[in-house]
């Protein structure tokens, strides 16, 4: 008889797991547990670091679905639903479609699979309450940012942008070879170059984006030269994830508080400056 090809899906939150739950001992479970099964045959072992609410942001997850698509797997194990995804549309469409294909997906700590009829019902509530469990702690680290915001801490999202990297301690520090850029944009403003202008200059004479790209674009430079922080401040909460579980961002007109912080780190570009191009662009 043919083997059984199996597949494991290993996943760890990019925050804090227990050490129980860690990725490391996932693995070596699953190694040890289908090395031991007669008539089974590893097929390869799926695992990554990564959030649960989006599927399309979980590349091993990816793989293992497109290796059940080429017919390739005949069984799939995962340590629990949570493990397997935090979205229940799309943890419920994904189940029901490898049932489809043949493929049986099961989850140990439940002790549950999606072959049986009425246990497919049962995954639909374990799915809704591991994706209420997501959004609870959605929720709980989305307080603690702005509880931070409140006590005038700062809270960047961003890694770094022009100008500016971050110490060990998450704040702002000046990369003075970039640091000359923006005040060369800033001046070119101030001397009549409208945006488009200015990314004609920056690419005719070389000088490359935060990225290392030769092409800017006009709306990186318009944010440029509209971020307070060049002149030392942060204005916080400008925008917000209005749905948890597609990681959607907007813009802040109102919904949420918005915390100030003057004078937080080094200024690029001078006060004075930074208002005269405020006043420009405003006219």
């Amino acid at each position: 008889m043919n083997k059984l090809r199996v597949a494991t899906y290993c996943r760890v939150s990019t925050n804090h797991e227990e050490q129980e739950s860690s990725l490391e001992t996932q693995i070596s479970y699953y190694e040890k547990l289908i090395a031991e099964r007669e008539g089974w045959q590893l097929v390869k072992i799926y695992a990554e670091r990564a959030s649960g609410t989006q599927m399309h942001k979980r590349p091993e997850f990816m793989k293992l679905i497109k290796a059940c698509k080429q017919g390739k797997i005949d069984l799939i194990l995962t340590k629990s639903i949570s493990r397997f995804g935090r979205n229940t549309l799309d943890t419920l469409k994904t189940l029901y479609e490898l049932f489809t294909l043949g493929v049986k997906v099961y989850f140990e700590k439940e002790n549950i699979n999606n072959f049986d009829k009425e246990i497919r019902t049962m995954m639909g509530i374990y799915a809704g309450f591991a994706q209420e469990e997501s959004k609870n702690m959605s929720d709980n680290i989305k307080w603690g940012i702005r509880e931070r915001m409140r006590e005038g801490k700062v809270c960047l999202n961003c890694t770094r942008f022009l100008g500016y990297d971050k110490d060990e301690n998450g704040r702002l520090v000046v990369v003075e070879s970039e640091a000359v850029i923006v005040r060369k944009i800033f001046e070119l403003y101030l001397n009549g170059f409208g945006i488009r202008k200015i990314k004609k200059y920056l690419e005719e004479n070389g000088i490359k984006t935060v990225t290392g790209k030769d092409t800017w674009s006009t709306s990186t430079i318009d944010r440029i030269l509209s971020n307070e922080k060049y002149v030392g401040d942060v204005l916080m909460q400008k925008s917000f994830t209005e749905d948890f579980l597609t990681g959607k961002r907007k813009k802040n007109e109102g919904e949420l508080d918005m915390f100030f912080i003057e004078n937080d780190h080094e200024a690029i570009v001078s006060r004075e400056v930074f208002e005269a191009v405020q006043e420009q662009k405003a006219k």
